[in-house]
């Protein structure tokens, strides 16, 4: 009994060194492959955020290897595990739209008047992300803007494949803005938010709305870091950033590559330009180029980037990428012409960078109106660490500021 003991101890001994060793190799490789710019935002915080996020993932993939669940599964569930409770000033209820979960924000002070309403999409790279994720800003969107705020729980890949998400986020507000009345919200003050892939898909929504006769037009969209086309990913911002936290260019891919079939099977040729024909970029260059990006922004370390064709096979599988439900920078100038009021904030260290400010051009080119905000110093995912105890980055509230 004894030796059957020391022989247990010793296991778990071995077992749990060799785990931390497996956790502490994982940090030091992904350490020594991220940089954070001087220019970041408090430095130090962002680094001890990306420690534990690699940590997070180290573990998610252990549970996998060992068949207990998927490493999406785990840091989906870490992710989404806090609940904050009742809140004084907020009336908070969940809901179905169209058998799609939304959550609704709606302050307690009464009003003589209709109120502004607003759906927000929440980001994570279609794959990650929840209604708990972004209760904080939610919550906060509501109470300092005296908005009713309907978040929207959409379908998340690789389980569901484009146009899942889309379709609910569509499906959700065309459901909010036919009950309009319930809620006590003026049908013209109606406004779209997201952040990251809810950015994109606050576009895309936006987008099929505004030719919409039958609903009421939109007030404005407010997209935050939004990603919007999957063209080409060695833009200035995605050289210059593509290894800052805490979006990676390489993650960028992978996640868009989930989202349209479930895989990422094709993410190196994503990532190098060959999963698109020349013919295909050329045709687009009028609106994806360096060429429309301020010259300011390419001081930083960018190279041209040598255009590459692709092979029939690889096109096939991502030609969807050219569709503007997926890819918003793509759609037509009568579509663009017809957009509410934006607003778009950007992150001088997000590989994202350079999406919003394509978008602000073409916007302005089209003659829609637009309120650009710029964090110098912020980073991908910054606004929602507005308040995340002693992990908050002044610049993200400095960010949400603005949007409110």
């Amino acid at each position: 009994m004894a030796v059957a003991y020391t022989l247990l101890v010793l296991f778990l001994a071995v077992f749990v060194a060799g785990f931390i060793l497996l956790v502490m190799g994982a940090i030091n490789f992904h350490f020594s492959n991220s940089e954070i710019p001087a220019g970041v935002n408090q430095p130090v915080k962002l680094r001890i955020i990306h420690i534990i996020l690699i940590c997070t993932a180290v573990v998610g993939r252990i549970l996998e290897n060992i068949g207990i669940c998927s490493q999406v599964s785990f840091l989906r569930y870490v992710q989404g595990r806090k609940t904050l409770g009742e809140d004084p000033k907020l009336f908070i209820k969940d809901l179905w739209f169209e058998k799609v979960p939304v959550r609704i924000y709606q302050p307690r002070v009464p009003t003589a008047s209709q109120r502004r309403g607003v759906m927000f999409f929440h980001g994570g790279g279609w794959v990650f992300g929840s209604l708990e994720t972004h209760e904080k800003l939610c919550r906060w969107i509501a109470r300092e803007s005296e908005s009713v705020v309907v978040s929207v729980g959409y379908r998340l890949a690789p389980e569901h494949k484009y146009p899942a998400a889309y379709e609910d986020c569509l499906n959700a507000t065309v459901h909010f803005m036919n009950n309009i009345e319930h809620y006590g919200v003026d049908p013209a003050r109606i406004i779209i938010c997201g952040d990251s892939a809810g950015g994109n898909l606050a576009a895309a929504v936006s987008q099929t709305l505004a030719g919409r006769s039958d609903l009421p037009k939109l007030r404005a969209q407010v997209l935050i870091y939004p990603g919007l086309q999957a063209l080409d990913f060695n833009l200035p911002s995605y050289q210059q950033n593509q290894r800052v936290p805490l979006l990676f260019r390489e993650h960028a891919a992978l996640y868009v590559l989930q989202y349209l079939n479930g895989d990422a099977s094709n993410v190196e040729e994503v990532l190098e330009g060959s999963h698109i024909s020349i013919d295909i970029k050329l045709n687009y260059k009028k609106w994806i180029s360096p060429d429309n990006i301020p010259e300011k922004f390419k001081v930083r370390g960018y190279k041209p980037y040598v255009l590459l064709d692709c092979t029939t096979e690889v096109f096939e599988k991502v030609k969807r990428f050219c569709e503007p439900s997926l890819c918003p920078l793509l759609a037509e100038d009568a579509v663009v012409q017809q957009l509410p009021e934006s607003f778009i904030l950007t992150c001088e260290y997000d590989v994202l960078r350079d999406d919003g400010l394509l978008y602000k051009k073409r916007l302005e080119d089209n003659g829609v109106r637009v309120t650009w905000y710029h964090l110098e110093d912020g980073f991908h995912g910054v606004i929602n660490l507005f308040n995340s105890d002693s992990l908050t980055f002044s610049s993200g509230k400095r960010g949400l500021d603005n949007i409110v």
